[in-house]
């Protein structure tokens, strides 16, 4: 199949908010600097139902969604010398180009050249589509489209990972996962035996507190809207629940009085501001670290004393974990392996590509943490 067109089984969105349509594609060979990946396990990310749904983006239909997901390498463009076919990967939204500032900096991840773009439909070699359908053009998606059989992405967007790592398990590191428990380990640092609150208990939330668990923390504060999440944390180091519904006081208030002052780290994983300014609010003054990660609306302001800052307390934001993609995600699929980071307690349903709809409806009604998809099924 080097150098030809493949056609394959792909999920179309064709417009916000509809089901999406099995279709088959023509998937084009790689181009310069280019992968073309056979998806084997892809999973839903709620970034996936939100541009879905469109509500607060530009609608940018028939797109092919998808960015967490497991596969191999079926052949590679021009230029592509550190990736061969066969080679076992995991696809990201955002890269490493290797030469920006950003990549030259040991302490940033925010690539120049691939940081995630959502308004982006093409690639980056031409700004083409290499999907279509009787020859009109599909749009892609985070450079990663990988609800498709087959899909091209650009080499500075591809994990090579461990062959022996289970593609069914390890495909939900490449977004949020990584996102929540890189927040917490390579931004927050926890020592061991401090305090750690995580506001949002989703996915990335209780990944960040999976961070906490392995870092040692002596007790995990989860704060979250829904009750109905505090006992799935449990499973993940979370020892506490705060529900700001059940309080006539402000959270941080409660969390301060819990706390002797305050938790040593928080991180917010809800992109709500009214949680980003509790999470800050609510660490101890001369040490406490907060760290956000959820994503703001744009109109949005952050609005604090600046006392706040002048009482030693630190707001740090961060993107994808501060995991550089192709140096650092090998590691975290080892972390695994090494049986240091537990995968399993975070996928909560399995199905066949050709349910892929089930998997909106799960979470549209908060019943799945991750729900892992089997192509070709």
């Amino acid at each position: 199949t080097t150098g030809q067109i493949i056609r394959c089984k792909a999920a179309v969105a064709w417009e916000a908010g509809k089901p999406l349509v099995m279709e088959e594609v023509e998937v084009a060979p790689p181009q310069k600097h280019e992968v073309r990946i056979k998806i084997l396990f892809t999973s839903l990310c709620h970034t996936d139902v939100y541009f879905w749904e469109a509500k607060g983006q530009t609608p940018l239909f028939p797109r092919i969604l998808g960015h967490e997901a497991g596969g191999f390498v079926e052949s590679v463009g021009e230029g592509v010398t550190d990736l061969q076919p066969g080679d076992h990967v995991l696809p990201i939204f955002t890269g490493e180009c290797g030469d920006c500032p950003h990549c030259q900096s040991e302490e940033s991840n925010m690539c120049d050249l691939l940081r995630i773009n959502t308004e982006r439909v093409g690639m980056i070699h031409d700004g083409e589509s290499r999907f279509s359908i009787n020859g009109k053009p599909i749009n892609h998606f985070l450079g990663t489209s990988t609800f498709s059989e087959y899909t091209v992405v650009h080499s500075g967007q591809v994990a090579k990972i461990n062959p022996e790592a289970p593609l069914d398990k390890v495909c939900i590191v490449s977004c949020g996962l990584s996102t929540g428990l890189g927040a917490t380990l390579n931004v927050a640092k926890p020592k061991k035996g401090q305090s750690v609150a995580v506001f949002g208990l989703g996915a990335v939330g209780l990944a960040a507190a999976e961070g906490a668990r392995i870092a040692g923390a002596s007790r995990i504060i989860g704060v979250d809207l829904n009750p109905n999440r505090f006992e799935q944390a449990k499973k993940f180091g979370v020892t506490e629940f705060v529900n700001p519904r059940e309080h006539d006081k402000p959270v941080q208030q409660v969390i301060a009085e819990m706390t002797n002052g305050g938790v040593d780290r928080s991180v917010e994983c809800t992109g709500s501001v009214q949680a980003m300014i509790q999470a800050f609010e609510c660490v101890h003054d001369g040490w406490g670290v907060a760290v956000l990660v959820g994503v703001p609306s744009k109109d949005d302001a952050f609005k604090t004393h600046p006392m706040n800052f002048l009482n030693e307390r630190t707001l740090k934001g961060t993107f994808f974990g501060n995991y550089k993609p192709k140096t650092d995600i090998p590691g975290v699929v080892e972390k695994y392996m090494n049986k240091e980071l537990e995968l399993e307690k975070f996928i909560t349903h399995t199905l066949p590509f050709s349910e892929i709809n089930k998997a909106f409806d799960y979470m549209l009604k908060g019943e799945s943490i991750r729900c892992i998809i089997t192509m070709g099924a």
